[in-house]
């Protein structure tokens, strides 16, 4: 039986999620569960992954319910533009970075310097982009350019 405390169900206030609409729910279960190091709290309806002090919720697409009318969910495509991804901080990203390759975690690019922080991306199974970050210059009041103004 799972326990109150490894669910998303807080007994006051509030707690954030992230819901991710998958195609193959053991894939993606799996990717998470190892990558993140996170304990898979539901295998399935919906799968719930327990990551640090957070959960990734996983379930397939589907067409409209009473409570969202008009809204499928689908996974991305690709090539479709992104207008939400998964950010994770993490204390060393190096060594996450390599511990995560190590597992099968496949990077766009390695760790790079962005002055206020190092970060890197990477994509899951369904290709849902995630950014891996440590705060550098940030904690010293160093933070990234602004992007330049657009005419």
């Amino acid at each position: 039986m799972v326990e109150r405390n490894d669910l998303p169900a807080p007994q006051q206030g509030l707690v954030l999620t992230h819901f991710l609409t998958v195609r193959d729910v053991a894939v993606s279960r799996k990717f998470y569960a190892d990558i993140f190091d996170g304990e898979v709290v539901l295998a399935e309806n919906p799968a719930i992954v327990r990551i640090a002090n957070s959960w990734i919720i996983m379930n397939p697409g589907g067409g409209p319910t009473p409570d969202k009318p008009e809204i499928t969910l689908t996974p991305p495509e690709p090539g479709d533009p992104v207008s939400a991804f998964l950010n994770v901080r993490v204390a060393d990203i190096a060594a996450f970075y390599a511990d995560a390759r190590a597992r099968g975690a496949h990077f766009l690019t390695e760790p790079l310097d962005r002055k206020a922080e190092l970060r890197c991306y990477l994509r899951d199974p369904d290709g849902h982009l995630i950014e891996v970050g440590q705060a550098t210059g940030m904690l010293h009041g160093v933070f990234a350019d602004r992007p330049a103004a657009s005419s």
